[in-house]
């Protein structure tokens, strides 16, 4: 870390009198054609050493970035150690024309659906722009003093977490107005896994704009290029994107987040269960939300195991109304959980069996979460887990071969 920031500062000393040194391609990095997936590791492997997210390498993109208007698309992960990524290249030089904030805020302090006000960065003076609500694209005038789009935001390999759709979104933008973006790479931290049934055309949204499982096994670099190569943007425009892998990073390892990625993401362990325990939000179930450890614990007053309870109650930049607020909910208590199972449905199909409700159990959003109308049919007709995976293997199987295609990181069958 202390080397990179070393050399970062090297090159902003002499950034303002050097010239472009390199001609960088605006087209997505070529994808290494490599294996498919494997299982969670049982234990958490330590953080490798020579791990180095895009950001950090800023040796490979600050010269590409002289001379430049930049708009940044950045939240509260987009850092170099401890520095905000906007600040390091402001120190920098860089020409900072505006900030796009992502669902959360620029600061990563807002509730999931909460409405972002388009502001001033306090420490900077830069303007920021919300991409969330009714401006999820930027549009032509928003990009008029933008020369080249820099997207840096942390995501967790799940297709209903929004980030990737925002990303979809100004890919699609930069693509309209003939603007370069430039991407730097994350982990994905459960990259490993790819699981879940793939998103109909039907039943897109901002929570899954694409053929993708719930699951994906991308990181963001990788889904760019999938994004582009399968021409998923609106009209079937491609992006010029500029791409700058992480370097250490494969597909085999659990990467722990080292900022929380959003305010109802705390830890590893919410992470690892989010992809599975999202689902209880197209449900009458709380997924601890007003708590202290969402997305870990589960419940209901109506779940008749007593035995484990808690109460939501507002929580200023976590949830200020959250489902069953000031209520007493029982259920489960998956903290400390060790996963045998890195997606699964038993809790789903429990609480389902146990709450009564048959249709009244699942709200609208449900099959948005689910990218299909047909999980809910298969819970509902009393369909045991082993059955319903098994209606996902034909499209699990086709993903898995288109994404072989877009990989940059080694990959493990």
């Amino acid at each position: 870390m202390l080397s990179t920031i070393l050399r970062a500062a090297v090159l902003c000393a002499t950034l303002a009198s050097c010239k472009q040194t390199e001609t960088v391609p605006t087209t997505s990095t070529p994808a290494a054609t490599t294996p498919s997936r494997v299982t969670a590791p049982a234990q958490q492997p330590p953080q490798p050493a020579t791990l180095l997210t895009g950001a950090q390498q800023t040796e490979l993109y600050l010269p590409y970035l002289q001379g430049k208007r930049v708009g940044m698309v950045v939240n509260q992960t987009s850092t170099i150690g401890k520095t905000h990524l906007v600040d390091t290249l402001v120190s920098c030089g860089v020409k900072i024309t505006m900030i796009f904030a992502p669902e959360h805020g620029f600061r990563g302090d807002a509730d999931a659906g909460a409405h972002i006000s388009n502001s001033t960065d306090a420490k900077t003076g830069l303007p920021i722009l919300s991409l969330y609500g009714k401006n999820k694209k930027p549009n032509a005038d928003q990009l008029k003093d933008v020369d080249v789009v820099l997207f840096d935001i942390q995501d967790v390999g799940v297709r209903f977490y929004t980030y990737s759709s925002t990303m979809h979104y100004v890919m699609e933008a930069c693509a309209e107005q003939n603007k370069p973006m430039l991407l730097l790479d994350r982990p994905n931290p459960i990259g490993y896994l790819i699981d879940g049934p793939v998103l109909k055309h039907a039943f897109k949204s901002f929570v899954g704009m694409n053929t993708i499982p719930i699951s994906h096994g991308l990181t963001l670099g990788e889904y760019a290029q999938m994004i582009n190569g399968e021409k998923w943007l609106k009209n079937g425009v491609q992006a010029q994107v500029k791409i700058i892998p992480v370097k250490g990073y494969n597909h085999k390892m659990f990467y722990s987040l080292p900022i929380k990625p959003s305010p109802n993401l705390p830890n590893d362990q919410s992470i690892k269960l989010y992809p599975f325990i999202c689902l209880f939000e197209g449900t009458t179930v709380s997924q601890g939300r007003g708590t202290h450890t969402p997305f870990q614990i589960i419940g209901a007053p109506y779940y008749p195991d007593k035995s484990f309870s808690f109460t939501p109650v507002a929580i200023p930049g976590m949830s200020m109304e959250p489902p069953y607020k000031n209520q007493v909910c029982y259920g489960k208590d998956l903290t400390k959980l060790e996963l045998k199972e890195n997606f699964t449905l038993s809790y789903l199909l429990d609480f389902y069996q146990k709450s009564g409700q048959k249709e009244k159990f699942f709200n609208n959003f449900f099959k948005s979460l689910a990218g299909t109308d047909e999980l809910q049919k298969q819970v509902m007709a009393g369909m045991s887990e082993k059955e319903i995976r098994a209606t996902w293997k034909t499209d699990l199987e086709a993903y898995k071969k288109m994404r072989k295609q877009y990989l940059l990181y080694p990959d493990f069958e």
